[in-house]
């Protein structure tokens, strides 16, 4: 089935990935930036490029009703290249806050264009300490503190919009981002996801899975992919392969 897709973050890491896919896939694709310098580059992978600022809800709306997307995407994040450790503590704050008031302008925008299904991305590192590996059933970790607080203060928010939505609400949780534009060359972290293979979960997810929230990792790591395997048919090599 062929959908018409508003992209938000199309000029991100995934969302560079992602564009190309949805495109050789037949679907019409708006992708947003936030920067006039990237738009360009969107429209070099064969989307529609708008410039638009999330937290101006206004604008936003105009753009998601301009585009009359059945489907909207959202892979919005404010963190640094390469995760400099030095500008971390600010970023994270920014991504929260995209986190929290652009995925409720973006959600309320969808809502009003009449969209079917909004897709978005969150993180598989949020879990609260326990037996590994996580299902998507695990507690989040509300007990966090400093920078972690922030974090998964943000990704509660961000879900809590996405899923209680009167639309189609899929939340992803990505593992560790590793692969092009990413920062990461090789796998990091407990639970690392290539970033071309958290790409082709999304584009699974335009057709398949009900509502709710899949883990998105190589198999093998601290949380358990099973669901994602057997509703969205998405399936990354294993961790360490044989």
């Amino acid at each position: 089935m062929t959908h018409r897709i508003f992209l938000a973050g199309a000029g991100g890491a995934i969302g560079r990935r992602l564009t190309p896919m949805l495109v050789a896939a037949g679907h019409p694709v708006v992708g947003t930036t936030r920067s006039a310098e990237k738009a360009g580059a969107i429209r070099e992978l064969g989307a529609e490029a708008v410039v638009v600022d999330v937290f101006d809800a206004a604008a936003l709306a105009r753009a998601v009703a301009a585009a009359a997307p059945d489907v909207v995407i959202h892979q919005l994040t404010d963190l640094p290249r390469g995760l400099d450790p030095a500008t971390m503590d600010e970023a994270i704050r920014r991504n929260a806050r995209i986190r929290t008031e652009g995925t409720r302008h973006l959600v309320d925008a969808a809502v009003a264009a009449g969209v079917r299904r909004l897709i978005a991305q969150s993180i598989a590192w949020a879990y609260a300490p326990g037996a590994e590996p996580y299902d998507e059933e695990a507690p989040l970790d509300l007990a966090a503190d400093g920078r972690r607080a922030v974090s998964v203060g943000g990704v509660v928010a961000l879900e809590r919009a996405v899923l209680d939505a009167p639309l189609d609400g899929i939340v992803l949780r990505y593992g560790q981002l590793y692969g092009p534009g990413t920062g990461a060359v090789m796998r990091e972290g407990a639970s690392p996801v290539h970033v071309d293979d958290a790409a082709r979960a999304v584009l699974l997810a335009l057709d398949h899975g009900k509502c709710g929230v899949y883990n998105i990792a190589e198999r093998g790591g601290a949380v358990d992919v099973g669901k994602a395997d057997r509703e969205l048919g998405w399936r990354a090599e294993p961790l360490d392969p044989a």
